[in-house]
């Protein structure tokens, strides 16, 4: 059975610059790709971008909500990946050799 391991990023907050690139959509989305790259690049496959609450202290006592955008990446762990494949690359068991004929040749000639 071939368990799976996930991995959270924070997703870009701001775009990043680059020749040819004039509005803030398209810095975006050069952050974002540039990103998704750099984690499959690692072996990670994208699942989805999610928007998650998260309790801060604000003040001495306060508490505030606030909202964070992350990625989420999957692959399968690297444990049974290596497990898997030594056993896929193992030869194939050998039969037993089949028994030899005893050759009459070989018996010594006796005289009489």
């Amino acid at each position: 059975m071939q368990t799976t391991e996930y991995r959270v990023e924070p997703a870009p907050r701001r775009g990043t610059k680059a020749k040819g690139l004039k509005t803030a959509e398209d810095r975006f989305a050069a952050a974002l790709t540039a990103k998704l790259n750099e984690m499959a690049a690692e072996g990670w496959d994208y699942l989805r971008a999610d928007t998650l609450p998260c309790d801060e202290r604000s003040g001495i006592a306060g508490r505030s909500t606030t909202y964070h955008s992350v990625l989420v990446f999957a692959r399968a762990k690297a444990e049974e990946a290596k497990a898997e494949a030594p056993a896929a690359l193992a030869a194939p068991e050998a039969s037993p050799p089949a028994a030899l004929p005893a050759a009459e040749a070989e018996k010594p000639e006796t005289s009489e």
